[in-house]
C-alpha cells in the first residue's frame, strides 16, 4: 500500500525533497541577517516552505488518471 502511495506520487515527492534543499540553501547562502524575516530566519522555516512550493510546482507535471480513462 505505501510503496503504491510512492510510485504513484514519485514526482511530487521527488520536487518536496528538491524544494526542502533548495530552501535549506537559500537559508545557508542568502538567509535573513536581522533575523526577523518570518521564513528565512530559520532553516526549518525555510526548509518547508521549500518544500511545499516545491512540492507544488512539482506536482503540476503529474498526469490526472481519471482525465486517461
Amino acid at each position: 500500500m505505501l510503496k503504491n502511495y510512492l510510485i504513484k506520487n514519485k514526482i511530487t515527492l521527488l520536487g518536496i525533497v528538491i524544494g526542502a534543499i533548495g530552501g535549506l540553501l537559500y537559508w545557508k547562502f542568502v538567509g535573513c541577517s536581522t533575523g526577523t524575516c518570518p521564513i528565512t530566519s530559520s532553516p526549518i522555516n525555510s526548509s518547508i516552505w521549500g518544500g511545499l512550493m516545491g512540492g507544488l510546482l512539482f506536482n503540476i507535471f503529474t498526469k490526472d488518471k481519471k482525465k486517461d480513462e
